[in-house]
């Protein structure tokens, strides 16, 4: 399960759109979903969208993984910051996977913990 959630985590920062597809229909079921408090999204245009977006938000910030992934069945759960590669993180998560069947994530439910005042 580390690798997984640290494949995730690999996948928001991928800046080339062609690899950062391939990667999210590796790592996604086709009718995977994506869900926060900002986005509800289902299946690989979806959530490669998503993840698009949130990196013209915020050029040249990168995603870290939190201290620990906890993990049991098919379910992961783990923290995340956003923020500049030396710097301070602006946003902070926490998120749970639900694997499919496959071994690939079925659905990821996110959750926003510190995000920057607009």
């Amino acid at each position: 399960m580390n690798d997984l959630v640290n494949r995730y985590i690999d996948v928001w920062n991928e800046k080339d759109p062609a690899a950062r597809r391939t990667q999210v229909e590796a790592l996604f079921a086709a009718d995977g979903r994506y869900v926060d408090p900002l986005a509800d999204v289902t299946g690989h245009d979806g959530i490669d969208a998503v993840i698009g977006a949130v990196q013209e938000q915020f050029p040249g910030f990168v995603f870290r993984l939190g201290p620990s992934v906890d993990a049991h069945h098919d379910l992961a759960r783990f923290t995340w910051e956003l923020g500049p590669e030396d710097g301070e993180a602006v946003v902070v998560g926490f998120d749970v996977a639900v694997l499919a069947a496959d071994g690939r994530i079925q659905d990821v439910h996110g959750f926003l913990d510190k995000v920057p005042a607009q």
